[in-house]
């Protein structure tokens, strides 16, 4: 079983932050600050980043989606409150399709929404291809973006699951309270993409917060840790609309 790295501070009902892909737990260094006051918080680098251990094969936000239930389950939290950015969205909304993983969800920048594909990106996947039948050293080194050149081979493979598995029907089996969070200047998770989420978990919030990027948790700290104080704090319904756009 991989070592997975991880902090826990703070009393009271736990609350589980997952990070970013080629990130790690520090990445919430001002909501575990905050959040802990009032929580007790469990923060961890998933398999593969940080300071944990590597992945043994090939993940897929499954995978990922198993080893962080089994990690709760060996530290003994059940139902906790999470708040995940990007990659970490998608694997809690695998878990939350699944039933009582998550009390209420706070999704900031949630990837798993895969965009129209382009003919100029089409033409590069075929490139990509006769390229790597020839010489596929040159393809893994020459082609792709630079988060995923820097991967070692295993987690490359791991990359091309995570990434090409759209996660809009495991969002329709969520039943739980989500508030989706996204800056308005985020390109890697659009607002066009929380906006889908939105309408795929029935009951869900979508909340646009203004100058912010794909880190809009760490581009506007106090106005993302009062949104989701308020989200965790009371019922969906109770949501000022000021803050938020409702789901159909």
């Amino acid at each position: 079983m991989t070592d997975i790295s991880f902090l826990q501070v703070g009393e009271g009902k736990d609350l589980v932050f997952l990070h970013g892909y080629l990130s790690c737990k520090e990445s919430f260094a001002p909501q575990i600050a905050y959040f802990s006051k009032f929580y007790r918080v469990t923060a961890f680098d998933f398999p593969g980043f940080g300071k944990s251990g590597p992945i043994p094969f090939a993940y897929t936000v499954e995978d990922y989606a198993n080893r962080t239930e089994d990690f709760l389950r060996e530290r003994g939290i059940f139902f906790p409150h999470v708040v995940a950015h990007s990659f970490g969205g998608r694997v809690a909304v695998k878990c939350l399709s699944r039933g009582a993983v998550f009390d209420r969800a706070v999704l900031c920048g949630c990837a798993g929404i895969l965009p129209r594909r382009t003919f100029a990106y089409r033409m590069r996947v075929k490139a990509y291809r006769a390229v790597k039948r020839i010489a596929p050293a040159y393809a893994e080194t020459h082609f792709g973006s630079a988060e995923y050149r820097s991967l070692s081979p295993v987690m490359r493979e791991s990359y091309k699951k995570i990434v090409n598995e759209d996660l809009r029907e495991d969002a329709k089996r969520i039943s739980r309270p989500v508030l989706f969070v996204c800056g308005d200047r985020d390109r890697e998770t659009p607002v066009s993409s929380a906006e889908i989420y939105r309408a795929s978990v029935e009951g869900s919030r979508l909340l646009v917060l203004e100058n912010c990027g794909h880190f809009a948790h760490l581009d506007d700290v106090i106005g993302f840790n009062l949104a989701a104080e308020e989200f965790f704090g009371c019922g969906i319904s109770d949501l000022s609309s000021a803050y938020c756009t409702e789901g159909s």
